[in-house]
């Protein structure tokens, strides 16, 4: 019977030492696992900063053509209004291109397009020759950027007859 119980009390304590080599481990990887989640969510935090600080590095970079176009035009001296008008056309289809590179779009509506009052605004309602509630003018562009509107377009509507 003595035997029994030493062999008993022998089984119990490796099973014991079996139990706390067990829990040890599985406290390492919770410790680890906990650790990986800590630099996992310090790493997406440092990617959102980065991105909010250089996100409108690209736009920037395409914008500076521009500035470069600008500043060659204010160094002519005795420019003619022709050689301004084109280096002015010039200037502004290359802001054009970097806005579109950039995914802002102009909104421009043709007169007799439908109003659409999510990407238009109405500054007023005239009597017109087409059907009410269509475009007449476009008095200011609008822009959206990934079709989202960044600003409405202006423009006077065909009032009802």
């Amino acid at each position: 019977m003595a035997a029994n119980v030493a062999d008993e009390i022998s089984r119990l304590q490796a099973e014991l030492a079996e139990l706390k080599a067990k829990n040890a481990d599985m406290a390492d990887q919770f410790l680890r696992a906990k650790a990986d989640a800590e630099n996992m969510r310090r790493r997406a935090e440092e990617e959102v900063s980065k991105a909010r600080k250089f996100g409108i590095e690209s736009f920037a970079e395409s914008l500076l053509p521009v500035c470069d176009s600008l500043d060659a035009a204010l160094a002519i001296q005795n420019a003619t209004a022709e050689q301004l008008r084109e280096g002015s056309d010039a200037t502004l289809r290359q802001l054009q291109q970097a806005l579109e590179r950039n995914k802002v779009v102009t909104i421009a509506p043709a007169a007799g397009t439908k109003f659409d009052p999510h990407h238009h605004q109405a500054i007023s309602m005239v009597p017109a020759d087409q059907d009410a509630n269509t475009v007449v003018s476009v008095l200011q562009k609008g822009y959206l950027i990934a079709d989202r509107v960044l600003r409405p377009a202006l423009v006077t509507v065909a009032a009802p007859k």
